[in-house]
């Protein structure tokens, strides 16, 4: 016989599955993020909601979720997963690059931000040790809100998603040392010293070595092993093993769960598995990140706002204005952000994070913030992360208007024809754009040329040429410039994040697009024809075939026989990069080329810092 089935046991994963299946479509037709959506149902079906009723109503509690601890441990899961997929989309190639925004402004941003409102809160507390810790967790942003509404806007890779990005990944860092300052000052734990401090600091310093060292020898074999057993099922069970063990991992040793995902996201960015791993971790992702905003939205406790509604309302917003005028500042001033980047970014931060909720419901634990003030508190950050999607459209509306100023030339303002003649549309109108545009020209075929310099687009124009100012990675600028009538689209931005950004949004647009995109290497190329291109043209290969060209003719091999054989060499190079694409093995890719091309090396190097790559990505 078999066992009764306690049904109230799958009450909590039957509520997620019904609220996600009513919430995504419904907000997805009304145009609005579904995190909204997911934080109001946590607060309509939390315990300070419905559940508050299930004592006299007891029949509520079959559809209200009054255990926030029993949701957390899973909601956790959630950041986890998308720090794990961000890490996917970067490689350490990228994160050098982006060194000086993660520890310089992302330093000073909670530096200054801590300092701001610490100073605001000892008005409140009186005390330095309380006040010093309100500063530092009103200082941290939301890395489970901003981030997956920047992927939604297709913004990640954008000036200020970049700048975004890395004030929240320091923040992430922060978090292990904060936290360790609360137990540290907590007097019912002798045990915790500064001592002890040095040591959690060295502890977590040798795991992040012992991470990076072990995954880069562990992590390919193993999805090597796993792949050749040609299985969906253990391919995804290997890839949910390495986000539990490295997040695991880090948590033992006193880092964030989230950051352990990241480096293990960073290590696998650099393999063949990257494209595979993405898409069967992404559903996932999706789900516990809904857990997780239902349970921020059950931590909403709305009966402290209807107790005194315009203190709390007007700290929530004079916490976001603080915050996103310093970090509007410190961009601008201090790190070379454009005044629209800056306040897009400001915009985006200034409201608080999950990580605030944990290091003030730890303080408050440990008897350092009055717990009636931290329960406001509380609310005030919950509060302010629920507005972030309304921010987000906020700062992209201000930044297209700070883009756009009167201060650009008359001549960059004119729009791009509304008309339906199919041109080819070139994405980033410098040096390479400016030659594939005079060979157009030459064959007659009508074109338009896209650019971010303002001053560039002008002398063009001026020069009788048909550029125009605006970002080709938006899909409404390229619907704006006819792509929906488009013969092709060419590609020829000079960094590796802002070429990828349009081929999306373009292919987004248009399945049946021919786009031709330039490629560093034989590695981006090939990472150019997973993201849809038809074909991707690699700088360092052009660059031997065009040496092989003039060697071939100055030795007196006779003109037509060599150019037929550099078009023969360029057309099995394409079919060999292809090819391998289709065998997941990039890195034979980039040998085979060395092999039968020749040594080269890539004139195109990355640039320095990610201000330099923000100013280069205008083409």
């Amino acid at each position: 016989m078999a066992a009764a089935v306690d049904l109230y046991s799958f009450q909590e994963p039957i509520l997620f599955l019904a609220t996600a299946a009513i919430v995504v479509p419904l907000f997805h037709r009304l145009k609005v993020s579904p995190v909204l959506g997911f934080l109001g149902a946590g607060a309509l079906l939390g315990p300070f909601g419905l559940g508050q009723w299930v004592k006299e109503h007891p029949w509520l509690d079959w559809i209200t979720l009054t255990n926030p601890e029993r949701v957390s441990h899973i909601a956790e899961f959630g950041v986890v997963f998308l720090l794990f997929t961000i890490g996917l989309e970067l490689s350490w190639k990228r994160l050098r690059n982006l060194r000086r925004l993660v520890f310089g402004f992302g330093f000073l941003q909670v530096l200054l931000c801590a300092i701001a409102l610490g100073a605001l809160a000892y008005n409140a507390f009186h005390s330095v040790t309380a006040s010093v810790l309100v500063g530092l967790a009103l200082a941290l942003s939301s890395t489970a809100i901003v981030l997956p509404v920047l992927n939604e806007q297709k913004r990640l890779n954008a000036p200020a998603g970049r700048a975004s990005f890395s004030a929240l990944l320091f923040q992430d860092l922060a978090v292990a040392p904060i936290l360790f300052a609360i137990a540290a000052l907590d007097t019912s734990r002798p045990e915790v010293t500064m001592s002890s401090f040095a040591v959690l600091i060295a502890q977590a310093a040798l795991a992040l070595f012992l991470l990076v060292s072990l995954g880069r020898l562990v992590l390919r074999p193993f999805f090597r092993l796993v792949s050749a057993m040609k299985s969906p099922e253990f391919f995804m069970a290997a890839c949910l093993l390495v986000v539990m063990v490295t997040s695991l991992a880090a948590a033992a040793t006193g880092l964030s769960m989230a950051l352990g995902a990241f480096i293990a996201g960073l290590l696998l960015a650099e393999t063949e598995y990257r494209r595979a791993i993405d898409a069967m971790i992404q559903p996932f992702k999706g789900l516990l990140l809904g857990v997780f905003f239902m349970s921020v939205g059950m931590k909403l406790d709305l009966s402290h706002l209807d107790a005194m509604p315009r203190q709390i309302l007007v700290a929530a917003a004079l916490i976001v204005i603080i915050k996103a005028a310093i970090i509007m500042g410190l961009g601008r001033l201090a790190f070379g952000l454009s005044t629209a980047v800056a306040a897009e970014t400001g915009l985006l931060l200034g409201p608080g994070g999950e990580f605030a909720l944990v290091i003030l419901g730890d303080a408050i634990a440990a008897g350092l913030l009055p717990r009636d003030m931290g329960q406001n508190l509380l609310l005030i950050t919950t509060l302010t992360m629920i507005v972030v999607p309304v921010m987000a459209r906020l700062g992209r509306k201000l930044s297209r208007s700070l883009e756009d100023p009167r201060a650009l030339d008359p001549e960059a303002r004119v729009p791009p024809p509304s008309d339906e003649v199919g041109r080819v549309i070139i994405a980033g109108y410098g040096r390479v754009g400016q030659l594939v545009g005079e060979m157009l020209e030459r064959h007659n075929v009508p074109y338009l040329g896209l650019d971010l310099d303002p001053s560039r687009v002008a002398a063009q124009r001026k020069a009788g040429k048909p550029v125009f100012f605006g970002d080709s990675a938006y899909p409404e600028f390229l619907r704006a410039c006819g792509i929906e009538h488009a013969r092709a689209l060419v590609v020829t931005l000079d960094t590796q994040a802002s070429i990828e950004a349009v081929v999306s949004a373009a292919r987004q647009e248009r399945e049946d697009l021919t786009i031709v995109a330039r490629a560093k290497d034989a590695r981006h190329a090939a990472e150019l024809y997973e993201f849809g291109v038809n074909d991707a043209v690699p700088e360092t290969i052009e660059a031997s075939l065009q040496l092989t060209e003039a060697v071939l003719a100055d030795v007196g091999i006779p003109m037509g026989l060599v150019i037929a054989s550099i078009h023969e060499r360029r057309d099995e190079f394409r079919k060999e990069l292809k090819q391998n694409i289709r065998q997941g093995d990039p890195d034979r890719i980039e040998f085979r080329s060395r092999r039968t091309v020749g040594k080269y090396a890539d004139p195109a190097t990355e640039p320095n810092n990610t201000a330099d790559e923000i100013r280069q990505s205008a083409g």
